[in-house]
């Protein structure tokens, strides 16, 4: 564990070496995992695809964002911007050879396309799983979400904390309690949906492959087309039986399919696909 000061924020880091007895590995090939928003954070990959991914031969780099798990938690500077700022401070503070593979989850993916629009010299490949770029409509939509959290955590909190807990665990109370206080106590709710968004244009000049995960069951899962039609070198996958959470609920799946793409998008091959639970 390591906690990096960008200059704006702290940020905890964890890394995972490759590991030394992966056949084939990429020279200084990294991949940077990018987690979701709110109750979200590194552990969601720590606990699932991370150590996979070290043991095939990748450097493994995760943190926390800005508000979210061990990493600080300013009042203000909450644009997806900032967010997009940290990842490249981060990258420039440890020193991280390039270009990197990006894997972004939900908001993490979102975070992942900006990057990519404003650094394509630093991205290899891109894998973005139940997620979107920021358009005018994703603003739309996290601006109402954000607001029906922020009033629920701040008029109805002991309902709402009850009700999760009853119906998704305790774990999962503690960590809405959480998300409910960054949304109150910061300009998160007013910042993100705020947030430069990208036109049509903006996504058509994302030149890295990007590999689309999509749980066959989500909303997001009719952006497949979209992605395909707008981005030069998209490929998109649906996973049956699956919603929002695939990345928790199918992470065997996603550690293959990851694995895969950074295989086919590295200088050369990723070495053996170690199998974990």
């Amino acid at each position: 564990m390591a906690i990096v000061d960008t200059g704006d924020v702290r940020l905890h880091v964890q890394r995972l070496a490759a590991r030394p007895a992966a056949t084939g590995a990429p020279a200084h090939a990294t991949v940077v995992l990018l987690h979701g928003l709110l109750t979200d954070s590194l552990a969601s990959y720590y606990f699932t695809v991370a150590p996979a991914f070290a043991a095939a031969g990748l450097d493994v780099l995760m943190y926390d964002h800005r508000g979210h798990g061990r990493s600080g938690r300013p009042e203000r500077g909450y644009t997806l911007g900032a967010f997009t700022d940290d990842l490249d401070a981060l990258l420039d503070r440890l020193d991280v050879p390039g270009p990197v593979h990006l894997v972004g989850n939900s908001y993490g993916g979102t975070v992942a396309f900006t990057h990519a629009l404003r650094r394509p010299e630093r991205v290899a490949s891109m894998v973005v799983i139940e997620s979107e770029p920021a358009t005018a409509a994703w603003a739309a939509k996290l601006a109402g979400l954000l607001e029906r959290v922020r009033h629920e955590m701040s008029v109805n909190e002991g309902a709402a904390l009850d009700w999760i807990a009853a119906h998704h665990g305790g774990h999962t109370a503690r960590l809405a309690k959480s998300a409910g206080r960054l949304v109150r106590d910061t300009t998160l709710a007013h910042d993100i949906p705020a947030s430069t968004v990208l036109g049509d244009d903006d996504i058509r000049a994302i030149r890295c492959p990007v590999l689309a995960l999509y749980g066959a069951d989500s909303d997001l899962a009719a952006q497949a087309p979209r992605m395909r039609s707008l981005l030069p070198r998209c490929v998109t996958e649906s996973l049956p039986g699956h919603r929002h959470s695939v990345l928790v609920e199918a992470p065997g799946r996603v550690r293959d399919l990851v694995l895969d793409w950074i295989g086919r998008h590295s200088r050369t091959p990723v070495g053996t696909r170690v199998r974990t639970r």
